[in-house]
């Protein structure tokens, strides 16, 4: 009897886990009934029909990542380069993904291979080299496409390694550093340019300053230069007058003035060895005895008109005190 209860309790226990299904997140469930598929469990507890239903298939519902292995392709310009990519993939009809298809991951890898190797075929080697973006976004076009009846999305698909033959590769490096040198030239010819034409551009400043500095020099000795002619001729008017009043001292001052500068200029040569001095050095003392008789003489005839103003002032104001 005890037996009997033991082998009922492990069959309602067997029987219990067969019919009760706990479905995790990320995954659904198919259930066949006598082996055709019926409906699909989503995440949470379900029970199924005992000795009817069964599980049938347990699908991954969260995107999952493919890699597409490496292989050689030639390119429209018959260069043989090596390529892989990645692809990332997402169920979203369980049941399509499950019955549609036997083997979706091997089919969705076989798939990508191929459209990888037409895509690649058909461009040329620096369009496959340059153009990684046009070639992710033509494969997952044709791939999201052919996948869409199997219930799949394709959300994107990248080439992972694109590896040109090594004599391209070495050709690539030689032309990179031949572009690099050639900017590099290009660069110093410029700094070069760019230098003259800041030094051209220095010197045709100093130009103009020196210009207006020798037209302010010129500008200032003009001036000094008239102003020493009105002093000149002030002195002559002042000589002239007192020659036309009979006063000999006045010639013997422009006599004297010549003589002095005469001799002055003749000391100064460079050329002259010797400088001969004259016998009559009364003549150049009386000349010069001469121009201050005739300083003299000035300064009279401008005290005389000082006199007369101040006399009104002594008839007007009475006694004028001594002065010191």
């Amino acid at each position: 009897m005890s037996y009997f209860v033991i082998a009922l309790v492990a069959l309602a226990l067997v029987l219990l886990f067969s019919v009760v299904k706990i479905v995790p997140q990320g995954r659904e469930f198919t259930v066949e009934r006598f082996g055709k598929y019926t409906k699909t469990l989503v995440p949470g507890i379900s029970i199924l029909t005992p000795f009817v239903e069964r599980i049938g298939r347990r699908m991954n519902m969260m995107e999952q990542v493919l890699d597409v292995p490496q292989q050689e392709v030639i390119t429209k310009d018959n260069a043989m380069v090596k390529v892989d990519a990645i692809v990332f993939i997402q169920v979203m009809n369980a049941s399509a993904a499950a019955y549609r298809v036997e083997d979706l991951p091997y089919a969705i890898t076989q798939l990508c291979s191929t459209n990888l190797r037409t895509v690649v075929g058909s461009m040329d080697l620096d369009e496959v080299l340059f153009q990684r973006d046009n070639i992710n976004s033509r494969l997952l076009t044709v791939i999201d496409a052919a996948t869409e009846p199997w219930g799949v999305k394709v959300n994107r698909i990248e080439i992972k390694d694109l590896t040109p033959p090594v004599d391209i590769t070495n050709a690539m490096a030689r032309q990179m550093k031949a572009e690099r040198e050639r900017r590099a030239v290009i660069t110093e010819a410029e700094g070069e340019k760019q230098a003259a034409i800041a030094r051209a551009e220095g010197a045709k400043q100093s130009a103009i300053l020196q210009a207006e500095g020798r037209k302010e020099a010129a500008f200032r000795d003009a001036e000094a230069r008239e102003r020493e002619a009105e002093a000149e001729a002030r002195a002559t008017a002042m000589v002239s007058q007192a020659i036309a009043a009979g006063d000999v001292n006045a010639i013997n001052y422009f006599v004297a003035q010549k003589y002095v500068e005469a001799f002055a200029e003749l000391a100064r040569n460079p050329t002259a060895k010797t400088v001969i001095v004259p016998a009559e050095m009364s003549g150049l003392v009386g000349s010069i005895a001469g121009l201050a008789e005739l300083v003299n003489t000035a300064r009279d005839q401008q005290q005389t008109p000082r006199a007369a103003a101040a006399a009104p002032a002594r008839s007007r104001g009475g006694a004028v005190p001594p002065t010191a």
